[in-house]
């Protein structure tokens, strides 16, 4: 059998733009998500694929691919990856490069602009020396999060028809739109994707596996404050831009993405703006921890009614909204889903990491939705960034490990 390699495929999908937009109201959150999608749903068809349907109004996919015969009683298992890029930075225009033999050394990514991506900065990166990397020019994220998986599902399609021999139960692909933004699940017909149970491709460096993931909150603060001429100000003006400094001072210090690491949360002060009449600033809470999530947002309030103590009630307030939960709470039967690709890994000769996602994935509340789902690594690294890569001979292995897991799950007719 020839090898897999889904690089061609990536190549291709990254040059399409599918970033999500937080801020839109609709569903998908942006039109152009579509573009990726009728990509998807016709190379679906054409390498084989059946009951492909692609849901025109929300830009979802679904596809299977049919259980080898003899296995039509084995599990069903699902594959799903997010079509959609990160509001955070640009996704149009993306050049990607591929470095066939990485030096070990930074990477110049943009001459003219002397954009580096400095290997004291990644030092993961000295980890990868010889081996092959796709970059960025450096102006655009990669898209590797999550086109990598994308990618990665539809090379296993395309070897699991080419090659009947390979044993599988039927196979279910789903590609969802606005991962990003928190709404992948928001209209995902678990009923139809009929799996018993899935993964999402959606991880990082090779090897890892997650199926714990933070419980995450979005929070808003809004500071009113009473604007007058500074030269008579004295009593009078309440600066909402100096209050909310104030409330970013309250929260604890080291509770900050830019001090924690595994199971330690935070939070996050993702955006901010205003004037001395008003100023909102918009936040992220996250724990893998209930009770400390939980402790999280009190302290979050608490903070808004001290400084409502301090300068007057209804000067600070907060809006928290949940917004998904740690699957961990629900993966419990389900935990061979783990251990089987584990045992994947290794037979591929890959180091297993059971690591925890310092972030959220379609499969956290899919999992919730009935369908259990942790997730897979893809090969990617600095996901949301112009520095994202992603590492070739990781996706291949990724690609190698999905056909694996199928073989597993093949139970034979009795």
């Amino acid at each position: 059998m020839e090898k897999m390699n889904p690089v061609e495929r990536f190549l291709r999908y990254v040059q399409i733009d599918t970033q999500s937009d937080e801020n839109s109201g609709m569903s998908p959150s942006t039109a152009k998500q579509h573009d990726l999608a009728k990509v998807l749903s016709a190379e679906l068809k054409e390498l084989g694929a059946t009951e492909v349907v692609y849901d025109k109004k929300h830009c979802y996919v679904y596809a299977t691919i049919p259980a080898s015969r003899g296995y039509a009683k084995a599990p069903t298992l699902g594959f799903i990856a997010h079509m959609d890029t990160s509001p955070a930075v640009t996704g149009a225009g993306v050049k990607p490069r591929l470095i066939k033999k990485y030096d070990g050394k930074d990477i110049l990514l943009n001459k003219r602009k002397n954009i580096v991506m400095k290997v004291e900065e990644f030092p993961e990166l000295a980890e990868l020396k010889g081996q092959s990397l796709i970059v960025t020019d450096g102006t655009t994220l990669l898209g590797a999060d999550d086109k990598a998986g994308v990618a990665e599902i539809m090379t296993m399609a395309a070897f699991l028809v080419k090659y009947p021999e390979i044993k599988h139960g039927k196979i279910r692909i789903a590609f969802t739109p606005d991962e990003e933004i928190g709404c992948g699940p928001d209209h995902f017909d678990v009923k139809l994707f009929g799996a018993d149970f899935a993964y999402t491709v959606d991880g990082g460096a090779v090897g890892e596996l997650e199926y714990e993931n933070f419980n995450a909150a979005a929070a808003k603060l809004i500071v009113t404050g009473r604007n007058t001429h500074p030269g008579t100000a004295k009593g009078k003006m309440i600066n909402s831009i100096l209050i909310a400094q104030e409330f970013q001072s309250l929260l604890p210090t080291f509770e900050n993405p830019m001090y924690t690491e595994g199971y330690e949360g935070f939070f996050h002060l993702d955006k901010i703006n205003g004037d001395v009449e008003q100023t909102t600033a918009e936040y992220i809470i996250r724990d893998h921890d209930k009770k400390l999530f939980e402790k999280k947002k009190e302290t979050f309030a608490r903070c808004a009614e001290f400084l409502n103590q301090k300068y007057g009630e209804g000067i600070a307030t907060v809006e928290i909204k949940d917004s998904y939960a740690n699957m961990r709470d629900v993966m419990g039967p389900y935990m061979h889903l783990i251990e089987n690709a584990k045992d994947a890994l290794e037979e591929l000769g890959v180091e297993p990491k059971v690591v925890p996602i310092r972030g959220g994935t379609d499969g956290a509340r899919l999992s919730f939705m009935g369908l259990p789902c942790p997730n897979l690594c893809t090969g990617g690294a600095n996901y949301h960034s112009r520095f994202e890569y992603v590492h070739v001979q990781g996706m291949i292995k990724t690609a190698e490990l999905l056909v694996r897991l199928v073989e597993t799950y093949a139970v034979k007719k009795k």
